[in-house]
């Protein structure tokens, strides 16, 4: 069975920094494309950022491009999402996400119903 769980969210102050991790655990989660998604209240869950397994192919939204890095080490079943200079607009819980498609070295998706697989959750908050 697979498990996705997420750390390193936190209270930050605009402009500043926080490095979301996310540990997998499960047969062949390295060889998976995974995302991270976000949710403020009120909102639905929406696209952050996404690799494919390979760490070869990277997709961003566009209220984060520049910003906001995604990152694997499958050695280590871990991806990260280093975020930079963060708005109080960021602020949500984000969650990632494991997509079992095997589509490729390539392959990633930006649409939350192609993701089987997703953590509980850590919150962000960014005061102005």
């Amino acid at each position: 069975q697979v498990q996705l769980v997420e750390s390193g969210g936190g209270l930050v102050q605009a402009g500043g920094s926080l490095r979301l991790s996310c540990v997998a655990s499960g047969r062949f989660v390295d060889s998976f494309a995974v995302g991270w998604f976000r949710q403020a209240p009120g909102n639905e869950r929406d696209f952050v950022a996404a690799t494919s397994w390979s760490g070869d192919s990277t997709g961003y939204a566009e209220t984060v491009k520049d910003r906001f890095t995604i990152s694997r080490d499958n050695a280590a079943n871990t991806i990260f999402l280093q975020m930079n200079s963060l708005k109080p607009e960021d602020t949500a819980t984000y969650y990632c996400a494991l997509d079992i498609n095997n589509r490729g070295r390539y392959y990633y998706s930006s649409q939350a119903s192609s993701y089987a697989y997703w953590g509980q959750g850590t919150q962000v908050t960014v005061s102005s």
